[in-house]
């Protein structure tokens, strides 16, 4: 069992915990994922490492409440356990070699990008950090950006705070300026992904993408996480999820990303009315 020894509401629909889980702690990186299950009827859901204590034996997850099996996660609180944590999955992002790097977060998916940034910070390289959110409502992890950026750049589509516009607006500003990248790193939702790297291909600058597909086992095996990139079938789970954002079929990835979603509503309903009935 994997206690949870803090929980913390970074915005209405997302929630940070911190998870005891030493042996996970130990060999975790940047990039690598964990699959979990609340509890033992629970269904199985992967989700990327957004930090990690080593000392503490301690694995920070931070999810989006969107469906069943969050909705179900965000009722434990500090004290409870989680049935399954399984972990450390998936390859660790690479991050030798490089002196400048852009890194580009898109609403969750900054829980992703944070570690990254985090780490090359902690090697040396300077780390220009560009972050978007709908609104400032939604903003997350601020602090924490701030303190392993040289540069930051807070964007929100609707200018309630920061700079109005899009993360690819920032991103294109600085390299005009003059900013030579070794790397952009883009990590969130897919078609945000999709235009970053179109963005950076037209400048020739090398760019990774973070993939996150539906998974289910973590090994390559069920085939629910394949992607195409450049032509060829890849599995998020065991060849990623970091891939050239490139040659990266993102078409295929958002239209495979819509086939489960009536079954996501039916089970994030079903989920509303089991919590409901819980409460009374």
């Amino acid at each position: 069992m994997y206690k949870i020894v803090r929980k913390q509401e970074l915005n209405p629909t997302v929630t940070l915990m911190e998870i005891e889980a030493p042996l996970i702690a130990r060999k975790a990186e940047p990039g690598q994922f964990i699959i979990f299950r609340a509890k033992e009827d629970s269904e199985r859901v992967p989700l990327t490492i957004a930090d990690f204590d080593r000392e503490k034996g301690t694995v920070t997850i931070i999810f989006q409440i969107v469906g069943g099996a969050t909705m179900e996660l965000n009722t434990l609180n500090e004290g409870d356990c989680l049935h399954d944590f399984v972990g450390p999955l998936g390859k660790a992002s690479e991050t030798d070699g490089l002196k400048k790097v852009a890194v580009v977060g898109g609403g969750v998916g900054c829980a992703i990008a944070f570690p990254i940034a985090k780490k090359l910070h902690n090697l040396g390289c300077e780390v220009h950090s560009i972050v978007g959110f709908r609104n400032k409502d939604l903003v997350i992890l601020e602090d924490d950006f701030k303190a392993v950026s040289d540069k930051l750049c807070m964007m929100t589509d609707d200018g309630s705070y920061g700079t109005k516009g899009l993360v690819t607006n920032a991103l294109e500003q600085l390299i005009q300026e003059g900013n030579a990248y070794d790397e952009v790193i883009a990590i969130g939702p897919v078609i945000m992904m999709k235009f970053v790297a179109q963005l950076t291909k037209k400048y020739n600058i090398k760019t990774i993408v973070s993939m996150n597909p539906i998974m289910i086992d973590g090994t390559g095996m069920c085939g629910g996480c394949r992607l195409t990139v450049g032509g060829e079938t890849k599995f998020a789970c065991v060849d990623g999820p970091d891939f050239d954002g490139h040659l990266v079929d993102f078409d295929e990835a958002m239209h495979r990303g819509t086939m489960y979603r009536d079954f996501e509503t039916h089970a994030r309903e079903a989920s509303c009315n089991l919590l409901n009935k819980e409460v009374r």
